[in-house]
């Protein structure tokens, strides 16, 4: 697995951990401190504790997908059967000033782990792409049969280039690939340049929050349990192999969105958030929520709606994200209360 000690990583390593008997799981990260390394290792230390508890074999790995020689190198150790790539430079602001980290990782990275599942034989690789690939598709709620051409952002360019790299490979070398589009993911431990977090640290400082659109945008948050929920399903449902009427192999090729199929305002969900904030005493009782937010204009690369259409995951695995915004932001605020403030 690589994306280890991220943040959807390091819950799924830990889902695993208790679904899981006897079996070796390899986590790769290269830790960069793209935002804050110490909360990093923070997920790896739980997951270093989770391990007396289980009886699977952990081993972890700091090296990066973009240097071949140490993916190979893992591959020929370990002879992965399922392969999940959570790896990837995040973020769609960042990727407008830092170009070159989302081609190293998102593009070099992801062809590594292509090679390395060709070279080897892999059940199956599942891999991460995003909502961000929908654009500013005006048809909602996004399904994965829309066409996704046109992407506002290089971040989301990289992801649906993965889309056509594994489609390409699942083709020409018969792996079976599975990618999700996963929606907005927040909640415990989650990742600091989230909009949710970023929101708390400002609320925490006394700072003015900016609510991109003047709040008007749409989102659908997705609570990370329900991701690693459909990430755990989908890992054990590999597209089958088939021959096609010319005797060459089909893809065994699919792609997912694992979002919550109920878009919220963004307004509501900072309201929502800064309530559970006061509840778990981040914030003090009496917080001006009003005198710490502005509504201001929509930011480059942005989308002013993503919904997901969950039908295809609920028809081929039987599953749709169900953890209600408020649950999911509670569980949020009491782990940042206890993480910053115990």
């Amino acid at each position: 697995m690589t994306g280890a000690a991220g943040f959807i990583g390091s819950n799924l390593v830990k889902r695993l951990f208790k679904d899981v008997k006897g079996a070796t799981i390899i986590g790769i990260d290269n830790m960069n401190d793209y935002y804050d390394v110490t909360l990093k290792e923070w997920r790896l230390q739980e997951l270093d504790n989770a391990t007396k508890t289980t009886d699977n074999k952990w081993v972890f790995i700091k090296g990066d997908i973009a240097d071949k020689k140490a993916i190979d190198d893992i591959f020929a150790a370990y002879k992965p059967s399922v392969v999940v790539n959570l790896a990837a430079q995040a973020g769609v602001r960042y990727s407008i000033t830092n170009p070159d980290a989302y081609i190293q990782s998102n593009l070099i990275g992801f062809y590594n782990i292509l090679e390395a599942c060709r070279h080897n034989p892999v059940e199956h690789l599942v891999y991460a792409s995003s909502s961000s690939v929908y654009g500013s598709n005006k048809k909602v709620p996004y399904s994965t049969d829309d066409k996704v051409d046109n992407p506002v952002s290089l971040y989301a360019a990289t992801k649906k280039s993965n889309e056509l790299m594994a489609h390409a490979y699942s083709k020409l070398y018969n792996i079976p690939s599975t990618g999700l589009r996963f929606f907005t993911v927040y909640g415990p431990a989650g990742r600091p340049d989230m909009a949710y977090f970023g929101f708390t640290n400002k609320l925490v400082k006394g700072d003015t929050i900016q609510i991109f659109n003047f709040g008007n945008c749409m989102r659908d948050f997705t609570y990370v349990d329900d991701i690693v929920e459909g990430v755990v399903r989908i890992m054990q449902g590999a597209p089958e192999k088939k021959q096609g009427e010319d005797g060459l192999p089909l893809p065994p090729y699919a792609v997912y969105n694992i979002g919550n199929n109920s878009p919220e305002n963004l307004l509501t969900f900072v309201d929502i958030l800064q309530q559970e904030l006061i509840r778990a005493h981040v914030l003090p009782e009496d917080y001006d929520f009003e005198a710490h937010k502005k509504l201001v204009p929509m930011q480059p690369g942005d989308v002013p709606v993503t919904y997901a259409d969950t039908s295809a995951l609920e028809r081929d695995f039987g599953y749709k994200p169900s953890t209600t915004l408020r649950d999911g932001l509670r569980a949020f605020a009491e782990w940042y209360a206890e993480f910053y403030k115990g």
